[in-house]
């Protein structure tokens, strides 16, 4: 429950702080990985005055930005509807001059807001029509109806929208390049890196995943698989997040024998560091669906950034960041016998699988890195909020 006196300060917070910049998402949690710890801490480390308004229990201050909750919703029409317009109702009150907000639903929001004077910022994390378009919950003409809603209110919005902000090359695309700007999503280089004194040839055969997981993401070929390594090497698929829906974990627990696959539930950072500390690879085995194809999934380059080798999709974008870096293998993630042999291989080599994690290190130290994208964030912000002010 939402404690009703904090739920009374949200206004307070932006008067007390007066902030400058207004994070604004209804479907991500306070604490996402791009919004809050890339994006947000990047802004207030620059000396903007941050909001982050966003599905939360309770108000906070965490790393200088301020987070003003707004209570989940129960059901996805609950939030479309009823959380999308608290947090625009909170952005608008804030007073802040520009505001980014991270998902399609709050698109007439920012139309409203960019009406009432405010800068406003679109940050298109996937491609949300192709997304859409692929939701087997909804029936197929439903999901061309939507699809193309989306489609039409993504051509609106970056038609009034300051900025457009592509999480990959592919969605930059789709939008006017004299207003998009192209933030990957790589990782903040360190944050993963291997916990000191884990020495990779001494590591157990753990096979990581990391993230939320569905069938389109592999689940179960990634079962099928492991149970196809040879019990020689008595490798385990560690899991460290979310299944959906609930029904797949029983699933895959009956296709692989048991010990094979550990559920680790949702892992906080630093779970996901040790996880990835006592790893020999990363798994990244998304199906060919449009929007995966031609994404950049954060696993792959937090794999890399942690020193460990990956078997991904047989991607054309995939293989070459994975064969230019030398950073791991490719399969078919349709395959399982094929994803079964690469993982016996990394298994069976370690000292040319440690180099491949030590290479893709390397790589996210000198070219996939946070680093690189937090300055052009700061520049857009400069032009559209100016210099940070003093605190």
């Amino acid at each position: 429950m939402i404690d009703p006196a904090r739920q009374s300060q949200p206004s307070e917070i932006a008067v007390q702080r007066h902030p400058n910049v207004v994070q604004m998402t209804s479907v991500h949690t306070a604490f996402d990985i791009r919004i809050f710890s890339k994006i947000s801490r990047s802004l207030a480390k620059a000396g903007y005055r941050v909001l982050l308004v966003a599905p939360h229990q309770q108000n906070e201050q965490r790393d200088n930005v301020d987070v003003l909750a707004i209570p989940p919703s129960h059901s996805r029409r609950s939030r479309m509807i009823v959380t999308a317009w608290r947090v625009a109702r909170e952005a608008y009150r804030s007073g802040a001059r520009v505001c980014h907000f991270h998902d399609p639903e709050l698109m007439p929001a920012a139309f409203v807001l960019k009406l009432l004077g405010r800068k406003t910022i679109y940050d298109v994390h996937e491609d949300y029509p192709e997304t859409i378009a692929t939701k087997t919950w909804l029936p197929p003409l439903l999901r061309i109806l939507f699809s193309s809603g989306a489609r039409a209110a993504e051509w609106i919005t970056a038609r009034t929208a300051d900025r457009i902000f592509a999480a990959t090359p592919a969605i930059a695309r789709r939008f006017p390049a004299h207003k998009t700007v192209l933030l990957q999503n790589f990782p903040i280089d360190g944050e993963l890196a291997p916990i000191e004194g884990e020495i990779y040839g001494n590591r157990p055969p753990i096979i990581a995943y990391v993230g939320g997981l569905t069938g389109e993401r592999g689940a179960i070929e990634m079962a099928k698989a492991i149970d196809l390594v040879d019990d020689q090497f008595k490798a385990q698929l560690h899991i460290a997040g979310n299944l959906t829906p609930g029904s797949l974990e029983q699933e895959i627990g009956t296709i692989a024998s048991p010990g094979r696959i550990v559920p680790l539930g949702f892992c906080d950072r630093n779970g996901v560091r040790k996880l990835l500390g006592s790893a020999r690879m990363g798994l990244v085995l998304f199906h060919a669906h449009p929007n995966h194809v031609n994404a950049q999934p954060n696993k792959l380059f937090e794999y890399m950034s942690a020193g460990l080798p990956i078997i991904a999709s047989d991607f054309p974008l995939w293989r070459e960041i994975i064969e230019t870096s030398g950073a791991g293998l490719v399969a078919d993630p349709m395959n399982p016998k094929a994803i079964a042999e690469a993982m016996e291989w990394l298994l069976a080599h370690p000292k040319e699988a440690e180099e491949m994690g030590k290479r893709g290190r390397e790589a996210v130290a000198t070219k996939y890195n946070w680093a690189q994208e937090e300055k052009k964030l700061i520049e857009v912000y400069k032009d559209l909020a100016g210099a940070a002010p003093s605190r």
